[in-house]
């Protein structure tokens, strides 16, 4: 297949492969400020991010203008929507990592991701609304991604003053979460397994609640019993992933790999924060073994995905 018909089979989904970059950054970014570890690491893994992210962008942007009815296909697909808004959630977690060393690059970022998210729920909420063709076996935790992404908001938005809109993204994400969670359980309980294709999406389940960890003491300022509830519901999730790791490890490679990154990424910051609230012990220990599990997990997809490009398998029909 020539480079240009590539192109036209570029998935939305590549995105994912920001967002598990962007949270490796931060997630080195948080453990600089904890205990002092070189600051070029989360600098140097930023850079790779923004530029995987400007070449990705490009990318996709030149496909919807030459192969339009290919994009338009994966707008009305109902699993590959949910993976839009990965655009702007990769501007919301850059916006974050910039905040400490360029902040007035970070807001203008921030304030474009916010609007275009929030921008893209409404769009999402509307579809699902009025849909006509998706059915329940159709959801999947990927559906957590357009409307649950909201409660990023005020992790860096708080930091930018933009306190009225982080509580219009929490409140809608936290609204959402149990709403779309309880969908899911019913769908997976009681309907045909996930295809392996989109077992790595239950990885996702991890990232609503640690976030929501996150995002709500970057609101209220402390340690809260309903941040505490958050944060171990997000542990327990993780948990429940790890021990399901033999299952995981013998899909064969596909891009929704990346699916693990980010959440793996996001219980790791939350369990820093959680320590910094509390000088706990264990929180330490564990953040520190988390840390060192999610990059090893990131290095390994990032060897997976070079070796799947080489072999000519991302970037094809379906």
């Amino acid at each position: 297949m020539n480079e240009t018909a590539r192109l036209a089979h570029l998935p939305i989904s590549i995105f994912a492969v920001v967002m598990g970059l962007s949270g490796l950054s931060l997630a080195w970014q948080k453990t600089a400020g904890v205990l002092g570890t070189p600051a070029f690491i989360w600098q140097s893994l930023l850079a790779l991010t923004i530029t995987c992210f400007v070449l990705f962008a490009a990318s996709y942007l030149v496909k919807s203008l030459r192969y339009f009815s290919f994009a338009k296909a994966e707008f009305n697909h109902p699993i590959k929507l949910s993976f839009f808004p990965t655009i702007s959630i990769s501007a919301l977690l850059i916006a974050t990592a910039l905040k400490d060393i360029a902040p007035d690059i970070g807001a203008v970022i921030w304030l474009i991701g916010a609007f275009a998210h929030l921008g893209l729920t409404i769009i999402v909420l509307n579809l699902w609304i009025h849909q006509e063709h998706f059915q329940i076996q159709h959801i999947n935790p990927a559906w957590f991604i357009p409307i649950v992404g909201n409660v990023l908001l005020p992790i860096a938005g708080v930091g930018y003053g933009q306190l009225t809109l982080s509580w219009v993204g929490f409140s809608v994400g936290v609204f959402f979460w149990p709403l779309l969670l309880s969908i899911v359980f019913y769908r997976v309980f009681f309907h045909q397994p996930l295809p392996d294709r989109l077992l790595p999406t239950l990885f996702i389940m991890i990232a609503p609640p640690a976030i929501g960890f996150v995002a709500w003491t970057a609101l209220t300022g402390e340690l809260t019993p309903f941040g505490r509830m958050l944060y171990f519901v997000g542990l327990f999730f993780t948990a429940l992933m790890i021990v399901q790791a033999p299952r995981f490890a013998r899909l064969p490679f596909f891009l929704s790999v990346w699916a693990y990154s980010f959440p793996m990424a996001a219980i790791t910051i939350a369990t820093f924060v959680y320590y910094e609230l509390t000088a706990a012990s264990w929180a330490l220990f564990l953040s520190l073994m988390l840390l060192v599990m999610m990059s090893l997990l990131i290095l390994w997809l990032v060897i997976l995905t070079s070796k799947a490009a080489k072999q000519g398998r991302i970037c094809v029909p379906e």
